[in-house]
């Protein structure tokens, strides 16, 4: 197994000594200061499938393959890892000041793969400072917060996938439209009118087919969940993990554990399983009274998502705007500043107030 300490290593700059950077959107490490650029040797084998139940029994879902050093937020809960060196560190969620001193080294299921970083920080921080200045009375504090380097973080987000060969069997019921012509009375005499009536009939089979990368958040905070808006990615566009591809960003370790994130992707593949089913009965509606439901040849993996996440306080309260790294889409949560909703409606009132003075 790889040792921490290989993967955390300094990826030093062959020309100046400063410390490489994976570059978003290219398979390279740069460094900022004399422009060097290093690329990154590309796995010849796609990235492990492993097996599910043979991991579970034999291995445990506690088992580690390699261990990883973390700094843990006291405030939301989250569990950071940086890969290059740092003097200091504020939680990527929060805004909360870490203490160096006090990082811990946890065993964790190597990363099996990850989508790299597509959008670099100057990208995401314009595309924040396009949201912000599209924001009705936002407060200036936040459009401080969309021109501050240091406000903008990238972090790669813990996942599970989970493949498997679905098979079903169920019985249920097969629903049928048809019309039929009503007569009704009114004020102006008798009309008619078409209502909607539904056939039922028996229906029973079998579904299988393969589910391929059911997605399992595998990061469980106190607050500040990752937006549904953000949370797609192409999947296709995974690689095999390299610990050069986390240079210059956070990584959180997953806080769901193995079998807990089983236990999430089972319930989606029960939809899956539910979607073939109505698909299959066919007709204009369906009811599902029974559904056997098994799957076989489990696999999983570990996987590395890319995010920008923003972190600003306004008035005691905080918010968070996030980036996919991956698309470029946005989302956020905004203030609104009270005073300029007072000025504004106290211009509004001023205004009207004129135009009564001059209208008598």
């Amino acid at each position: 197994m790889e040792d921490i300490k290989a993967s955390e290593q300094k990826k030093a700059c062959a020309n100046c000594g400063a410390e490489l950077k994976f570059k978003p959107g290219s398979n390279q490490l740069t460094c900022e200061y004399c422009g060097y650029e290093e690329f990154i040797e590309q796995s010849k084998s796609s990235f492990e499938e492993l097996e599910l139940e043979h991991y579970l029994k034999v291995v445990g879902e506690n088992a580690h393959t390699n261990t990883i050093e973390l700094l843990h937020c006291k405030n939301c809960g989250a569990n950071q890892h940086v890969e290059e060196h740092y003097k200091s560190l504020d939680c990527v969620y929060c805004g909360e000041p870490l203490i160096l001193e006090d990082a811990e080294t946890e065993g964790w299921i190597l990363p099996g793969a990850l989508v790299p970083f597509q959008l670099d920080a100057k990208k995401a921080r314009n595309i924040f400072k396009t949201w912000v200045g599209n924001l009705w009375f936002a407060p200036n504090k936040l459009k401080r917060a969309a021109l501050d380097p240091e406000g903008m973080h990238g972090l790669y987000l813990p996942y599970w996938t989970f493949d498997a060969n679905l098979f079903a069997s169920y019985q249920g019921q097969r629903g049928d439209y048809y019309y039929e012509t009503q007569t009704y009375n009114t004020s102006k005499g008798k009309r008619t009118r078409q209502v909607r009536k539904t056939r039922w009939s028996s229906a029973s089979g079998n579904v299988n087919g393969f589910v391929d990368d059911i997605l399992v958040n595998a990061s469980q905070r106190k607050r500040n969940l990752i937006p549904t808006k953000i949370a797609f990615w192409n999947l296709k566009d995974l690689v095999p993990f390299n610990s050069k591809y986390l240079s210059g960003f956070v990584t959180e370790k997953y806080t769901v554990s193995l079998k807990e994130g089983h236990r999430q992707s089972f319930q989606k593949a029960k939809n899956i399983a539910y979607d073939w089913i109505r698909k299959d009965i066919g007709g204009d509606t369906q009811r599902i009274t029974n559904a056997d439901i098994k799957l076989t040849d489990e696999t999983f993996k570990h996987v590395l998502l890319p995010v920008y996440i923003s972190s600003y306080r306004y008035d005691g309260k905080e918010f968070n705007f996030y980036i996919n790294g991956q698309t470029g889409a946005v989302s956020g949560s905004r203030p609104y500043s009270f005073w300029k909703i007072f000025f504004l409606i106290l211009f509004i009132i001023v205004v009207i107030g004129v135009i009564a003075i001059f209208a008598k």
